[in-house]
């Protein structure tokens, strides 16, 4: 396995090796010159499991089904079909999405919110158990959310990494197996230099904490699709803020064949006054992951990000009708449970129903993924845009 260690040749009179610089002295011999150099590689003993477990979760015609939503969101959620943000209600419609029957199919893997990790159905099965008998992976969301970033443009920081590693232990204890912590760059805000270093540098701590404790990490620094720029714009940030990523996700020693990235689609901001076709989406998007993503990463598990049910997987097909270095898929949320939220309306009677919508967007998506889906017969539901300026999660 490579190591995520940057090694770098210098052909002038010093050799960098993960960062550290050997300079010949004057006069000593080529024997000498040549020395053993230890480079470190993370994650010991979880390395076989982790790359095991991106590769499940990666696997040809699946994706990631996103409930993470914070009690807060999922209540805002609950409230738009007239529901109270209680816990009965919470696990209801959660219970709804994890029983739906042959769903692994479709689906490799769903991140959970930590009141989520710890119930069971109304029948006493826990909720990891119920995916792990459809051969999905369960994953946890580890980052405790965004705080105003002190010297920025008004920009964000994710904070989390405080007792991270006991957190992780203790999920793994639980059966999570792959983690989440999302961090965000907003465009109309600059983003600043400082922004963008302490998204990359706190997304490259979790990842090597994750990987320590034997979860494969989700590395996420979504591009708000808040503004009106264009896509060249939003392609020239996410290619900035890639690069930074991998630069500090390599200094921290992080596996990358045990990690899986999330990133938005390079779109023009939800404001800008021309639309991209999902063939530009595509070219624009894999032309920034080629720029800067290793081809030893296995999966890219992209974020809908306010896209209408639709749109995103129309991009996620056209970004898969030729050969991609990695598994070019999905890690929906709202993008996959707005037409089921909505058919179920709290209703215990709709829930069959609700769960066949579910299977309905997951075999869509599915389907993308293998670069054979088409948007013929598609309900007007599906094709409404589901931006929010200023979405919290």
């Amino acid at each position: 396995m490579a190591s995520a260690s940057l090694v770098k040749l210098n052909a002038s009179s010093s050799q960098w090796i993960g960062q550290q610089s050997f300079h010949q002295p004057h006069g000593s011999s080529s024997r000498s010159a040549f020395r053993r150099v230890s480079l470190p590689i993370r994650a010991g003993s979880y390395s076989d499991e982790l790359v095991q477990t991106a590769k499940s979760i990666a696997s040809p015609g699946r994706g990631i089904l996103a409930i993470d939503e914070s009690n807060a969101t999922c209540g805002k959620r609950l409230a738009s079909i007239g529901l109270d943000n209680t816990e009965s209600n919470r696990h209801a419609y959660r219970q709804l999405l994890l029983t739906t029957p042959g769903l692994g199919e479709y689906i490799s893997g769903a991140i959970f919110f930590e009141e989520t990790l710890y119930q069971s159905t109304s029948d006493g099965k826990k909720f990891v158990d119920c995916l792990r008998g459809e051969k999905m992976v369960p994953g946890i969301k580890v980052d405790k959310g965004l705080v105003p970033l002190p010297g920025s443009n008004n920009e964000s920081w994710c904070q989390g990494l405080d007792g991270l590693a006991s957190r992780s232990a203790e999920y793994y204890k639980q059966g999570a197996r792959f983690a989440k912590w999302r961090t965000v760059v907003s465009i109309p805000c600059g983003p600043s230099a400082l922004a963008v270093k302490e998204a990359a540098w706190g997304l490259a701590r979790y990842a090597a904490i994750s990987q320590d404790n034997g979860l494969v990490p989700i590395v996420e620094p979504e591009i708000l699709l808040d503004g009106d720029h264009s896509i060249d714009r939003t392609l020239e940030v996410a290619e900035q803020v890639w690069s930074e990523v991998f630069y500090y996700l390599a200094q921290n020693n992080v596996v990358f064949e045990g990690i899986l990235l999330k990133p938005s689609m390079v779109t023009p901001g939800a404001e800008h006054k021309e639309r991209a076709s999902p063939e530009t989406i595509a070219k624009y998007t894999l032309k920034m992951l080629k720029r800067s993503v290793p081809p030893a990463v296995p999966g890219i598990m992209f974020l809908s990000g306010g896209q209408s049910e639709v749109e995103a997987t129309l991009n996620l097909n056209a970004m898969n009708q030729s050969p991609n270095p990695w598994h070019v898929s999905f890690s929906y949320a709202r993008a996959l449970q707005n037409t089921v939220l909505k058919t179920w309306q709290g209703r215990p009677e709709n829930i069959e129903a609700a769960q066949k919508s579910l299977l309905v967007r997951a075999k869509a998506n599915s389907l993308a993924q293998l670069g054979r889906y088409s948007a013929e017969g598609e309900s007007e539901e599906a094709q409404k845009g589901m931006f929010v300026k200023g979405y919290t999660y």
